[in-house]
């Protein structure tokens, strides 16, 4: 007898009504799964290296006992390789970044990035993955894990994976990408102490309320749903990336733009990049990291994670050329620059659905989220709104985009749906589309609100931006005393 994905990875719709989407059960529901992946290595293990005498020394609990520790460290390994791919995001977006802006500014921007990962880690060791993980504060906020207190140092021996300092790795890159999406937008007129006040309490609160309401299993709006259709996002398409985005929004706001990027009748100029290779670099390494980013969501090494691996690459390549297309016709040329960003936000649009859509589904979802983002960046530039990698516009809009599709494309159970073909292309009805809409509606409102009063605070207290001479300067010299590149300091004198 055959089986296929949605059977062998989730129960009947009858026992999935009522369980929470949350990062434990996500493990859990897939566990014989994992199991038997553990059995078959402990099974070869045994036959490879034990004589017949001690094979006979195996109980049934021995055997299970060690089925149950390889599964546990194989999923721990993944994690912390899924992770490793994660972190490696943090070069992808300090090179689109610099590479979109001008290279008197570089040295600013990859402080910046090495910032967020620094100040990204520290705040969720100490506060972030507590507010996130802890499960003694009820529903809006966890209030234990801080310091990682009480997280054991092993999993084995009956030891939970999502309790160990692998998770917490796999989470921490997770938290240091939804900062690191700010930075774009905030490009060329951030004050550096700003920059790292907002890095700090975005990690350390904002994002984590946000993944402790919808991931955690006590979460305010873990178990959100209409009738049989409950909120899905799977690897975090709103929950990280639109988060990002909405705190880019507000800081570009609240900055206001660039000089010179609008003339007098408020008409907006364009500002080129300084090195459109820095750009298609960057977003290979982010495309890369993004597999780790979506498969390393699934929390084991199963079968699972080569559909989450093909679903990412389709999508990513569908973008491409969605992009591709629509600007190639409104300008007459294949912009280099905006096709990257098509990948991007090919990315962040099937970050939500890559579990729960099909390849051709990942492949269409791919394909428009590349036509939004090409929109979105000419609109939101018409607003007045000085973006100047297209931030706001892949991973806000785009998430939002993404975190909808499942409502009309999902076709497998992700294990947080808790049934197949919830899409409304599937018979699944509206009712996931609206919760699904609902979700992203309150983590917009959660972050807009909350990023546009820290940036008020930062305003009125250290300032938020520099002054019209160090901005024409460059803040390479205004906020580090020196230019990013020799061959400009030589030419300075």
């Amino acid at each position: 007898m055959t089986c296929t994905r949605t059977e062998a990875r989730s129960p009947s719709r009858g026992q999935s009504r009522g369980l929470s989407r949350s990062w434990e059960e996500r493990r859990t529901r897939s566990r014989g799964r994992k199991l038997a992946f553990g059995l078959f290595g402990i099974l070869g293990a045994v036959l490879i290296m034990a004589g017949p005498a001690t094979a006979q020394e195996i109980t049934p609990d021995a055997l299970m006992a060690m089925v149950e520790d390889n599964t546990a460290l194989l999923a721990s390994l993944w994690l912390i390789v899924a992770g490793c791919l994660v972190f490696l995001m943090q070069a992808g977006f300090a090179l689109v970044e610099a590479g979109l802006t001008r290279g008197k500014n570089i040295g600013n921007i990859m402080a910046k990035n090495l910032a967020d990962m620094a100040i990204g880690a520290l705040a969720f060791w100490a506060v972030g993955f507590g507010f996130a993980f802890g499960s003694d504060g009820g529903s809006l906020i966890g209030t234990d894990n801080f310091f990682l207190s009480g997280m054991s140092e092993s999993f084995l021996g009956g030891g939970d994976v999502l309790a160990t300092p692998s998770f917490f790795f796999f989470q921490v890159v997770f938290a240091a990408t939804a900062v690191t999406i700010a930075s774009g937008a905030m490009a060329e007129r951030t004050r550096f102490p700003a920059y790292l006040a907002f890095s700090a309490v975005m990690t350390g609160f904002i994002y984590p309320v946000v993944v402790h309401s919808f991931w955690h299993g006590d979460g305010l709006l873990s178990d959100l749903a209409i009738g049989d259709a409950r909120f899905s996002d799977f690897a975090g398409s709103s929950i990280v990336h639109s988060a990002g985005g909405w705190a880019a929004l507000m800081g570009a706001i609240f900055l206001g733009p660039r000089i010179g990027k609008y003339g007098p009748d408020g008409a907006p100029r364009a500002i080129p990049g300084h090195n459109v290779g820095f750009v298609v670099v960057g977003v290979f390494i982010l495309w890369f990291g993004w597999f780790g980013f979506n498969a390393g969501s699934e929390l084991a090494m199963d079968e699972a994670v080569a559909h989450l691996i093909v679903t990412t690459l389709l999508a990513a390549s569908a973008g491409v050329f969605g992009a591709a297309v629509v600007i190639w016709r409104k300008t007459g040329a294949m912009g280099v620059s905006m096709a990257g960003n098509g990948a991007l936000a090919g990315l962040v649009s099937i970050t939500a659905g890559t579990g729960a859509l099909s390849f051709t589904g990942s492949v269409i979802v791919g394909f428009i989220g590349g036509v939004i983002v090409v929109y979105s960046v000419l609109f939101i530039e018409k607003r007045g709104v000085d973006d100047p990698v297209g931030a706001v516009s892949v991973h806000g809009v785009c998430g939002v985009w993404g975190t909808l599709a499942v409502g009309l494309f999902a076709t497998v159970d992700d294990a947080f749906l808790g049934r197949a073909d919830a899409g409304l292309f599937y018979g699944g009805g509206f009712e996931q589309l609206a919760v699904q809409a609902i979700g992203v509606t309150l983590i917009a409102a959660w972050v807009l609100g909350t990023s546009a009063i820290l940036f008020a605070v930062i305003k009125r207290t250290i300032g938020l931006r520099v002054s019209p001479e160090e901005e024409f300067d460059g803040l390479d010299l205004a906020e580090h005393g020196s230019p990013g590149y020799g061959l400009e300091s030589l030419s300075m004198g």
